[in-house]
Parts: C-alpha cells; structure tokens; sequence
C-alpha cells in the first residue's frame, strides 16, 4: 500500500508540473508546446527507395505479397526454386509496370541464399525487407506415420532455412540503418491440423523464432514480426480445401465461414513492413478469419 500510495503522488506531482503542457492546448498557445508531425510529400509511396527480397513467391500467398510490397513501391526481388515459375511471376508483375526483378533460389542451399542477397543488393544497392515464405510439407496423415527424413526435411526448410535467411539479410539491413523481417507462419501453429501435424509443429517454431529474435535486431534498427495465415485458397493447401469433407469442417470452425485468399495475407505484410508499424516487433498477426488462434 505504502508503495501504491507513492507511486500515486509521484503521478500527481508529474501531472501538476506539466500543466503547462495541457494548458498551452486549451488556451491555443503554441508557443509553449511543439507538435512532432510527420508528413509525406504528394504523390510518394509507402516503400519509396526501399528494397524487399520475398522467398517462394511465384505463386500463393508470396506471390500476393510480393505483388502488394511492388504496389505500394518497393523494388522486390521474388525467387522461387524453378526458372519456369519465376518468368511466369515476372511477366504477370511487369505487366503492372511494378519494379521487380526475380531468381532462381533453393533457400535449403546455402549458395542460392547467399547469392539471392547478393544479387538483390548489386542490382537495387541494398536490402530493406525480408519475407520468409518458403515451406514444404512432404507429410500428409498421421502424426506416427512420419519418416525421420521426413521429420528433417520439414525442420530443415521450414525452421533452419528461415533462420538462416534472416542472419544473412541482417547484415545488408544493418548497412542501411534498419529494415524489417517477416515470418509466414500458419494458424497450424497455434491450433496444429491433425493430418499436417509435424508441419503444424514447424510453425510453432516459427513462432517462437519470431519472439526469439526481436531482442537482438531491435538493437539495429530491424524489427521482426510474423504472420500466421490461416486456411488460404493455394496449391500449397490443395490437400486440405480440395478435399469437400475436410474443406468443410474446417470453414465450421472460422468465424466468416469461408477460406481465405492469397491477396487477404498481403495487407499485412505490407503493414508490418512499414513505418505504420514502427513500434511493431517481436509479434505474430494471425489472418485466419476469426479461427481461435491460442497457444
């Protein structure tokens, strides 16, 4: 109580102290305030001379997001494991005039993520944005029927590969004094789909690498956030929302009764990414249609 009383006449001390500070705004005096306004000149955008690298994102939910980040003017570099599916993204995205340019990257090999981010940096001049999007999930079933190859193979691409993405794209973020990263997690990391189980535990990791990481890049500028889709219209999710019984139990449990679409996850990504979110970090957004999404 003694400390409770304190701590309220400390309070009340402050409060009279900056009277002044309330009162210069009743009685209109500007003179004894000055109000931090930020402004934006016309006709700029939300990215304007800023760079994003965004994996696995010809097609599904990296390819809605690199189109958004492109939107609001961002030059991204999109990448995707097969030469084919990444001239197909770019002729869909260049036919919008937007700034991007694309390669060919296995983000489980070392070299090809060294050289996405060397390549984007010497064709742009710097890295600003990172988005982890690559996945796999060779597993369909039950939780014992998987394989240790199997088990290695989902931490290696969905956990590992993540982390080590963000190591590299730290050190290019940290040259231009700050930058943003973002996690695809899922909602299977909250609440983990049977059928997908090991997946699902691979994005809880995600999770936690989310929250793991914030300490140390908000010392450089870099904040750290995730976003955790719930059940999204894509090839990736074609075993869940292709199969009518399954689609159907699961559209039961999200609140605007229906599945969502690649271009709903984009939004916040590009939210995350910006100064809109500049007190952002350390969190992960769940965009499932009002699914439960508790730990």
């Amino acid at each position: 109580m003694v400390h409770l009383r304190r701590t309220g006449l400390l309070l009340l001390n402050s409060f009279c102290r900056n009277r002044s500070f309330f009162s210069s705004f009743e009685h209109g005096n500007s003179t004894q305030t000055t109000v931090r306004m930020v402004s934006t000149s016309v006709g700029a955008t939300k990215f304007d001379g800023k760079v994003a690298v965004v994996t696995a994102s010809t097609d599904g939910i990296g390819f809605a997001i690199a189109k958004k980040l492109a939107r609001d003017g961002a030059r991204v570099m999109i990448s995707s494991r097969k030469q084919a599916n990444v001239d197909k993204a770019l002729e869909k995205l260049k036919s919008e005039n937007l700034d991007v340019s694309g390669m060919v990257c296995h983000v489980g090999k070392a070299e090809d993520r060294t050289k996405l981010f060397r390549t984007t940096a010497e064709h742009y001049g710097g890295i600003d944005m990172l988005v982890s999007n690559a996945a796999v999930n060779p597993q369909y079933g039950s939780i014992f029927e998987t394989t240790e190859p199997v088990w290695d193979k989902l931490f290696d691409i969905n956990v590992k590969c993540g982390f080590f993405l963000a190591k590299e794209a730290v050190s290019y973020m940290e040259k231009r004094g700050g930058g943003a990263i973002v996690f695809v997690s899922s909602i299977g990391g909250y609440n983990p789909f049977e059928l997908i189980a090991p997946y699902s535990i691979t994005k809880t990791a995600v999770i936690g690498m989310v929250k793991a990481m914030a300490p140390a890049c908000s010392k450089i500028n870099i904040r750290v956030n995730g976003i955790a889709p719930g059940v999204i219209e894509t090839k990736f999710a074609g075993a869940l929302v292709n199969d009518d019984a399954v689609r159907k139990e699961i559209e039961s449990d999200i609140l605007l009764g229906r599945i969502g679409q690649p271009d709903e996850c984009a939004g916040a990504v590009s939210f995350l990414c910006s100064d809109d979110a500049s007190y952002v970090t350390g969190e992960t957004l769940v965009i499932a249609g009002g699914t439960r999404s508790r730990l």
